[in-house]
């Protein structure tokens, strides 16, 4: 999905201007207007990137064609519950004032500063968002994204009011009530009667003045109902997509192009006729110059830094970013031999995985090998890499001490679901220098 950097952030940027989603048809067609795209990689895109939620329709209806499906963005980020209370140990959410979303923060605008984060670009926020890649996103668009995938930022929709035959249900505080009242079969997409619904399908003015009060800005107050309805797309999905294997056993061959074992071994018996890459190494970097894929240079030097998972970049005055797999910019994907856990052991010259997670000390720490305090994980690299390769979008269960964690392949974060917290993932290949390959190649 690396390859695609620019386009998913387009289709970001899109999004959220369009009040956080808009349809499949009228996204491809702003896509393609800006980026040299196909179908097949636009469709690739929508159903594989985490970045989006594809809401079959027409909507509400769970399910119907692909072409009358809605595109919603998501994001896994968060505000920090814990910000300004307490130290956060690792945390992986943003340190950001939450009226500064919202648009109005009066100590921000006044001569006394706000004592919560106003910067998003801070080394702590920065650094999640470039892990997110949504460093490059504007920031009107990321507070829209962070407001309809964080639930804890709105109050809730009022389900009293949607309640009785009264002008406010069964609310019994029609003006001082907290919530929101709209209809909620608008909120969920299915409300049939349009219009002529009694039930408010726009904030009114009693709910403008509660949001006021509560820091809102006019301007998300407008958006609101279309916000509430992305929201419960996106906990109805549960942060999932309903991806069938076929797609995803498509995206892997799309992806991997591996490099010829026996080539590298000078044993290969279909030369020219050969299926896969003939390259004097296990891995291969290339750059995507608009026309084809060129060989990039310090091909050894880019792969000892990529295999430190400490590192995001590779070294020099041109370096090549890894989370992003671009080089200046351009495309840039790696092809390696295959997995090692796909072939025996006496296999020379495959590619041996490492999975590795983020300690506590900000140090990085291998799925299976003990930590500062010789705690090791129930899964190793082996095992998570063969639980990998047969599905990309599992969820690992794990367990380190007496503590119980899940991995996401999909978005490689390690998560504590009882104390709310989150740790990167990467998985990184062990470094072969060109010496080691001369040297196994001739044995």
């Amino acid at each position: 999905m690396s390859r695609y950097s620019r386009e998913v952030l387009l289709a970001t940027s899109f999004l959220c201007s369009s009040r956080g989603a808009m349809q499949l048809l009228q996204l491809r067609r702003e896509l393609r207007q800006r980026c040299n795209i196909s179908q097949q990689e636009f469709s690739f895109i929508v159903q594989e990137c985490p970045r989006f939620l594809l809401v079959r329709g027409p909507a509400g209806a769970g399910g119907g064609r692909l072409e009358d499906s809605t595109v919603v963005a998501k994001t896994s980020l968060r505000l920090c519950r814990r910000y300004g209370r307490e130290q956060c140990a690792d945390c992986q959410q943003l340190h950001l004032c939450k009226f500064f979303i919202y648009g109005n923060c009066r100590f921000g605008k006044g001569r006394k500063p706000c004592k919560f984060s106003h910067d998003i670009r801070s080394d702590h926020n920065y650094r999640l968002l470039r892990e997110c890649t949504l460093h490059e996103l504007q920031e009107d668009d990321l507070f829209l994204l962070l407001l309809q995938n964080d639930p804890a930022l709105l109050p809730e929709v009022c389900l009293h009011y949607n309640k009785g035959c009264g002008p406010h249900g069964s609310c019994s505080f029609p003006e001082t009530c907290t919530k929101v009242h709209l209809c909620l079969h608008f909120v969920q997409g299915d409300c049939m009667f349009g219009s002529k619904c009694k039930r408010q399908h726009s904030i009114d003015e009693r709910g403008r003045r509660m949001l006021e009060e509560r820091g809102l800005s006019g301007d998300i107050i407008h958006d609101l109902p279309f916000i509430y309805r992305n929201l419960h797309y996106l906990t109805a999905a549960s942060h999932t997509e309903n991806i069938s294997d076929s797609v995803v056993k498509a995206a892997a061959q799309t992806d991997e192009r591996n490099i010829c074992l026996h080539f590298i071994r000078h044993s290969c018996k279909f030369l020219e006729k050969c299926l896969r890459v003939h390259f004097q190494l296990p891995y291969k970097w290339e750059v995507f110059d608009g026309d084809s894929w060129t060989d990039l240079q310090h091909m050894e030097d880019i792969e000892r830094a990529f295999c430190d998972p400490s590192q995001t970049q590779s070294h020099g005055v041109r370096p090549v970013d890894f989370l992003t797999m671009t080089h200046e910019s351009q495309p840039v994907r790696r092809l390696s031999t295959v997995s090692s856990v796909t072939k025996p052991p006496h296999y020379t010259l495959t590619t041996k995985w490492l999975w590795y997670y983020k300690g506590d000390q900000g140090n990085w720490v291998e799925y299976g090998q003990p930590d500062e305090k010789q705690r090791s994980t129930s899964v190793s690299s082996s095992s998570l890499e063969e639980l990998y390769l047969s599905d990309r979008t599992a969820e690992v269960a794990v367990v380190k001490g007496q503590r119980q964690y899940v991995i996401s392949f999909k978005d490689m974060y390690q998560r504590n679901h009882k104390h709310n917290t989150k740790r990167r993932v990467r998985r990184r290949p062990r470094f072969v220098s060109e010496a080691d390959v001369e040297k196994q190649a001739t044995q």
